[in-house]
Formats: structure tokens, sequence, C-alpha cells
């Protein structure tokens, strides 16, 4: 029992690192466009991450990232050591990637850290490929759709736009974007908290089918504690801002006006809602990058600083392989006590 509360303690720690870390996904742009302070900004993404644990129980009705992440590992191979080793490579990863301000996947970090410990106790037969691979492809899809839907909704925009007043259009956007980054917070808290979630689902079916007895045989019988806490620690982290990643993701990449982060902000909410529907946990970080990007080449290829980008993708292809020797480093080291 004790190892498992210990899980759950890390498990909400990273969901809180997880909040300051990805901050700046939804606030970048609301922040280096100077709609909001960065205390005011990581306030209203706070609220509206919180927001989500609403809406995912009364209005969506379920949490199925959350059931996704939690079958990474096939559940006959999940032990306890298993899921602690994959936290805290999770949690090593993370603090890392913050310290250096590379906008990582919080996502992949965890999902490759669940794996890397069951292959090291069981092989590759341990767990289920299919998902991963699903996973894994979403680091190319979900930065492509938000690229992509940010073009569509750019080119629309300016065309109902084309007879606006600069200075009143600049006025609107700025509003506008308030409403966007809550959206895009939404997204954040209903694809983020899920997967911390689904890491503690599996550590409670594991602990019941050793005998602790705790009556949670699967992702539905997951007491309701559980999601607030995960959607709690979330909207705490991300009160606790993430300022070396807001500096790389609103300035970096390309400069960004209002009416530009409106439109960033907007389809990559669009992806997350779609991600959620398709039950399939992808990265907030990509999936803003993209569009950020899409909304760059609109004005010219060259507004882009595709030497900022290259180097942020290597990391996100490093992350699960990464976080998956990490933590079958740490489970090799917890082998020799536990």
């Amino acid at each position: 029992m004790e190892l498992l509360v210990i899980i759950i303690v890390l498990a909400l720690l990273f969901d809180y690192i997880n909040g300051f870390h990805d901050a700046a996904n939804s606030i970048a742009t609301i922040v280096s466009t100077r709609v909001l302070t960065p205390f005011q900004a990581v306030l209203w993404a706070a609220a509206f991450n919180f927001v989500a644990f609403f809406i995912a129980k009364y209005v969506i009705g379920g949490f199925g990232i959350a059931n996704t992440v939690s079958k990474t590992v096939i559940e006959d191979y999940i032990t306890l050591p298993i899921i602690l080793s994959g936290v805290v490579a999770a949690i090593i990863w993370n603090l890392f990637t913050w310290w250096k301000g590379i906008p990582s996947s919080s996502s992949h970090t965890l999902i490759g850290g669940f794996a890397g410990a069951a292959i090291m106790a069981s092989g590759f037969g341990s767990i289920q490929l299919d998902i991963i691979l699903k996973i894994a492809a979403f680091i190319f899809l979900a930065p492509l759709i938000g690229m992509v839907v940010a073009l569509a909704f750019t080119l629309v925009v300016l065309h109902v736009c084309r007879k606006a007043r600069p200075h009143t259009a600049e006025t609107w956007f700025k509003r506008l974007q308030l409403v966007s980054s809550a959206l895009f917070s939404v997204g954040h808290g209903l694809n983020d908290s899920q997967k911390v979630m689904g890491i503690i689902a599996a550590a409670m079916i594991a602990g019941h089918s050793q005998g602790l007895g705790l009556g949670v045989s699967s992702i539905d019988d997951l007491p309701d504690w559980v999601a607030f806490a995960c959607f709690t620690a979330i909207s705490l982290g991300t009160m606790s801002g993430g300022w070396k990643i807001v500096r790389t993701m609103g300035t970096r990449i390309t400069k960004v006006t209002p009416f530009e982060g409106v439109i960033a902000e907007t389809a990559g909410a669009f992806t997350l809602y779609l991600t959620e529907y398709l039950k399939i946990p992808v990265s907030t970080t990509h999936t803003i990058t993209g569009a950020i990007i899409g909304v760059g080449a609109t004005k010219r290829l060259s507004a882009v600083r595709w030497g900022v980008t290259k180097s942020l993708m290597t990391a996100w292809v490093l992350t699960i392989p990464v976080s998956a020797l990490l933590a079958a480093g740490v489970y090799l080291l917890l082998s020799l006590w536990l």
C-alpha cells in the first residue's frame, strides 16, 4: 500500500510539473501580444484548466484518454515498480526540458517512461504496440493538423475582415484572445490531466490485482477524487508559470500579433478537441507549436524561424525513447531494493 501511495503522490507531482511546464502552451501568445500580464494569464489559463474537469465528467461523460493511457502496457504485466519507474523518469525529463526551456511533450514523456520500464521488466511483449504507435504517429500529426487548421482559419478570417479598420480589428482580436486562450486551456486540461489519471488508474488496478482490496478493476471504477485531484494539480501547476518556455513559444518561433494569437489558439483548441473525441493522448505543446508555425507561414515562410522549429522537433522525437531509457534505468535501480 505504501508503494501505491508514493506512486499517486509522484503522479500528482508530475501533473503539477506538467502544469507549469505546459503553461506556455495556452498563455504564450496572450502574453507576447500583451493582452494580459504573465500573472493574469496564468490565472486565466489555470481557471479553464479546472473547468475542463466538469466538462469531461458532466458534458462528455467519461475520460477516454485516461483509458487509452492506462492500456499502454498489457494489464497482466503491470506492476507498481514499473509504474513508479515510469513516473520518476517522466519527472526527470520534464524538469530537464523545463530547465533548458525546451517545450517538449509531457504526454509522451509519461507514456515513454511507462513503456520503457515495462520493456525492461518483461520485454517488448508487455506493451500494447498498436496503441504506442498510434500515439507516436501524433507526434507528427498533431502539429501538422494544427498548422493546416491555422492556415485555413487565417485565410478565412483575412477574407472576412478585409474591409475592417486595422485599429478596430486589433482591438477586437485582443478581446477575442481571451476567448481563444480559454478554449485552448480547456483542451489542455482535458488532454493532459487524463494522462495522469490513466497512470493512477493503472497503479490502482495493479494494486487491486495484487490483493490490496481497492475495488478498482477498470478505469470505470476509479474514484471521483482521482479525477478531481489530477485536474486540481495541473491547474495549480499552470498558476506557477514556466517563463523560459513562454519566451520560446511566444517570441522565438515567429512574432505573434493579437490576430495571429487568436488563430493559433483556436486552431490548437480545435485539434485538441478532435483528439479528445478520438481518445488519443497528444501533446498540447506540439499542437500549439504547429498552429503558431501555420500562422507565421501565412505571412511568408521566412517569418518562421525554422532553426528553432527544427530543434523543437528533434526534442519531440527524442522524448519517448529517452524517457523509456530513463525509466529502464530507474527500474533496474529500484529492482535492487524492491
